[in-house]
């Protein structure tokens, strides 16, 4: 594939140089500074910088015709709208964490969440990089919507002062330090029991694996939205 790659830093440096690896053509990695440069056909555009970037590399793939893989967190809902009206047009790859590993945590927790709510608290933790910007992640957000899909908790993010006893509530709690690379926890607490599933990205390099992989899928596919769902299924 023809690859172009959206965004200069951590990210961006290693999904160049792993494509490169397996043999794709990258022509670069671009972001809102250079855009201009961005001027030749691609077959896929590559996207974890900021949402910042949105527009332009929306305008670029709606001219240019190309795959989207798209993984930048922080979006509001209008920005999921643009890539959902691009979706008619193009396919689109989008997810708020690579990991095949957290793709199947996140069907683990769909599965077992109904029977475990009625008997057990339920509390989301997630770690991340003294660098990351936004908090909760967006994993945590998609596991939080796996436990609660149809919105019949209150999300409680972080606790202060005397907050009485727990209610119908799914507590969501961020951790930021050092260098780690993803950390998410989902803790059912019962009576004199605990059951916990965890996740523990140990580099970014599953992440930028799992982006190739899920670019190799798209080249495949009509114009859709698709997700680490139909990748592992």
């Amino acid at each position: 594939m023809r690859i172009a790659v959206i965004g200069k830093g951590k990210m961006g440096t290693l999904i160049r140089s792993s494509a490169l690896a397996k043999g794709h053509e990258v022509i670069g990695c671009f972001d809102n500074t250079d855009k201009d440069r961005l001027n030749v056909p691609v077959d896929m555009l590559l996207d974890f910088s900021h949402r910042d970037n949105l527009d332009w590399v929306l305008d670029y793939t709606k001219k240019n015709g190309n795959g989207l893989v798209y993984g930048t967190t922080g979006l509001e809902e209008a920005d999921l709208e643009k890539l959902q009206n691009i979706s008619e047009k193009v396919p689109v790859f989008y997810s708020t964490n690579y990991s095949l590993g957290i793709a199947v945590l996140k069907q683990v927790i769909e599965k077992v969440t109904p029977l475990l709510r009625e008997d057990f608290d339920m509390e989301l933790v997630e770690k991340h990089h003294n660098q990351k910007k936004d908090a909760p992640s967006g994993t945590a957000l998609t596991l939080l919507e796996a436990m609660d899909p149809n919105q019949e908790y209150q999300h409680v993010f972080g606790r202060q002062g005397m907050v009485g006893a727990r209610q119908k509530e799914i507590g969501i709690h961020a951790v930021r330090g050092g260098t780690i690379a993803g950390e998410h926890s989902v803790y059912y607490c019962g009576q004199d029991e605990i059951m916990t599933f965890s996740h523990e990205a140990l580099s970014r390099q599953i992440f930028v694996n799992g982006a190739l992989k899920a670019a190799e899928f798209l080249q495949n596919q009509m114009p859709g939205m698709y997700s680490m769902k139909e990748l592992i299924n």
